[in-house]
């Protein structure tokens, strides 16, 4: 396992998305976190891994020549470890591209996890697996006659954040960020710093000091 590997598993056990943030505020990345609505379908499942970016397009009928599923497929099987597919629907709740049999074939390549701002469904037995899914709806509607992904591995969009393949993905309870990946090592190490420090301050608030003389002391609230 390479250095930067053995961060990513650090930071899955380790890290939350509040620090994460506040740790790209400190770099000047100000539009990072994803605009509300994607949720985790279990809120004790942590998303972390590399992007991959897969953009779907509407359709409106389906026949021999339209293969609905030949790209998205592609995709799938193509999954490295901790790599997660980030499927864009471009807000579309009809169009749910992700299932119980998806989430097997992608927990089977060791994946990160997958997010979509579409719907997802199976969710039942999804939450079974343990699989960590985030999701801008449930619904038990298919991707066929509605949606088709067409390119992948290309720049994207989703809640408001740029994206693309080899950023990473990092989302809990408290919401879900993209770290361009240019920036991820040092993102990474300042948050962990981060978290050390608010240890440090946690203990001293268990302690009885105060709110203002810590912010005094350690600028970290």
């Amino acid at each position: 396992m390479n250095s930067l590997n053995q961060k990513l598993d650090e930071a899955r056990k380790n890290l939350y998305s509040a620090v994460l943030s506040d740790t790209l505020d400190s770099m000047g990345l100000l539009i990072q976190v994803l605009e509300p609505g994607i949720r985790p379908i279990d809120e004790s499942k942590v998303l972390c891994g590399w992007a991959r970016v897969g953009l779907y397009f509407p359709i409106y009928h389906d026949d021999e020549t339209v293969n609905v599923y030949e790209h998205e497929l592609k995709l799938i099987d193509s999954l490295k470890p901790d790599e997660v597919p980030v499927l864009i629907c471009h807000g579309l709740k009809h169009i749910a591209p992700w299932g119980e049999l998806l989430s097997t074939r992608a927990e089977y390549l060791k994946a990160g996890g997958c997010i979509t701002d579409g719907s997802v469904r199976d969710v039942r037995m999804i939450r079974e697996m343990g699989f960590p899914l985030y999701a801008g709806n449930i619904s038990p509607l298919d991707t066929k006659y509605r949606g088709k992904l067409m390119w992948s591995d290309v720049p994207g969009k989703i809640h408001g954040v740029s994206v693309q393949s080899g950023d990473l993905i990092f989302g809990d309870v408290d919401g879900v960020l993209v770290v361009p990946g240019e920036h991820v090592e040092t993102a990474l190490e300042k948050a962990f710093e981060k978290v050390s420090q608010e240890n440090v301050v946690r203990q001293k608030l268990q302690e009885g000091q105060t709110l203002e003389q810590i912010f005094a002391d350690h600028g970290i609230l």
